[in-house]
C-alpha cells in the first residue's frame, strides 16, 4: 500500500512479492464490518485487493492510492470499482462523504501522521468509523538496524533516508483524540511474517528502497549482502525467514 515516502513502486511486483499484505489485512475489514451501502474509503488501497474485499461485504468503494500505477493496476483488475490518486495528507474529496474510511499498511509510510488523521476527519461523516492497521513501534526493527550499520560502515546516515513512522499506541491514540476521534479500540502486536522465497533481499527491494537512493548499483548489492548478514539471525525460525512485524490496529469514531 502506497501513499508518502514509499518510493517508486512497480505495481506488478507488489502484486508478485508483497500480496501477503492484503491477505494479512482481511482481518482488518472485519474490524471495520462493513455494512450494506455504506460509503467506504480505502486509504492507500495499493493494487485493489482489499477494495474488493470490501465491496464484495456490500460496500461502496473508492480507492485512493499516491501511485498512479497503483491505482491503474486496481483498475484493471478490479473494473467495476472505483479508484484514483491521492495523497492522504490532503484528500481532495467532498467533506462528510464517507461513512468510514479503512486503511492497511499504509499509514506508517506518512510521517505527518497528524495532516492525515486530520484529512480522514474531514471526509467522515459525524459518527463515521476509521479502522487501520499500520507498524508499530519496534516494527522490522531488526531489519531497520542492519540497515544502519550497513550504511553507517560507509559513512552514510540512515536517518534521513528512513521513511517509516512507526508510533506506539498511546501516541497515535493521542493524536487520534486531539484531532476529535474518539477511540474505540487500539491493539499493539507481534507479527511475524514470513518472508517468502526472495527473502531479506526481496523485502528490501520492494519495502526499502529509499535508504539505496543516489547509490551505484554495486553500492546497492554490498550494502544489500551486509544487511542480510547483519538481519539473517535474528530473523531465522525452524521454518524459515521471518520479518519481525509489529502492528497496530486502531478503530476509531469521528465526534
Amino acid at each position: 500500500m502506497t501513499m508518502v515516502g514509499a518510493g517508486d513502486w512497480a505495481a506488478s511486483e507488489y502484486d508478485r512479492s508483497a500480496g501477503y499484505v492484503s491477505r494479512l489485512g482481511e482481518d482488518v475489514v472485519d474490524l471495520l464490518d462493513p455494512r450494506l451501502g455504506e460509503r467506504v474509503l480505502d486509504l492507500g488501497c495499493g493494487t485493489g485487493d482489499l477494495s474488493a474485499e470490501l465491496s464484495s461485504r456490500g460496500a461502496e468503494v473508492l480507492g485512493v492510492d499516491l501511485s498512479p500505477e497503483m491505482v491503474s493496476r486496481s483498475a484493471e483488475k478490479y473494473p467495476a470499482l472505483r479508484f484514483e490518486a491521492g495523497d492522504a495528507r490532503s484528500l481532495g474529496l467532498r467533506p462528510e462523504s464517507f461513512d468510514a474510511v479503512f486503511s492497511n499498511a499504509t499509514l506508517h509510510w506518512i510521517k505527518e501522521a497528524s495532516k492525515a488523521i486530520r484529512a480522514v476527519r474531514r471526509v467522515l461523516r459525524p459518527g463515521g468509523r476509521f479502522v487501520a492497521e499500520l507498524g508499530g513501534r519496534g516494527n522490522v526493527r531488526t531489519i531497520e538496524r542492519a540497515i544502519e550499520e550497513a550504511l553507517a560502515e560507509r559513512v552514510i546516515s540512515s536517518a534521513d533516508r528512513n521513511p517509516w513512522y512507526f508510533p506506539s499506541l498511546a501516541e497515535y491514540a493521542g493524536l487520534l483524540e486531539e484531532a476529535g476521534f474518539e477511540v474505540r479500540y487500539a491493539v499493539l502486536f507481534d507479527r511475524p511474517t514470513p518472508l517468502g522465497e526472495e527473502g531479506i533481499e526481496g523485502w528490501l527491494r520492494v519495502f526499502a528502497g529509499s535508504f539505496f537512493e543516489g547509490l551505484s548499483e554495486e553500492e546497492r548489492g554490498e550494502i544489500t549482502e551486509r544487511v542480510v548478514e547483519k538481519a539473517r539471525p535474528g530473523l531465522s525460525g525452524e521454518d524459515g525467514l521471518f520479518a519481525d512485524y509489529r502492528r497496530l490496529r486502531v478503530s476509531a469514531v469521528k465526534v
